[in-house]
């Protein structure tokens, strides 16, 4: 009886040790998740910023454009 107590006790043990091994591994995975959260939102601002560049270039074109038509007219 007390050999099974003894037998329990080191498989709950095991289980602890293995619940504790994969806990680490999750908080390893959310760390991670946030390193690559935080990518993506340093993209995304750089493509809003690249976005805000395209814009005002297109408008430089455009400017320079009906400038050199008025010039040819």
């Amino acid at each position: 009886m007390q050999g099974d107590a003894l037998v329990l006790s080191a498989d709950a043990l095991t289980l602890s040790a293995d619940a504790l091994v994969l806990s680490v591994d999750a908080l390893v995975l959310s760390a991670d998740a946030l390193v690559l959260s935080a990518d993506a939102l340093t993209l995304s601002a750089d493509a809003l910023v690249l976005s805000a560049d395209a814009l005002a270039l297109q408008g430089i074109v455009k400017f320079n454009s009906l400038r050199i038509n008025e010039m040819l007219y």
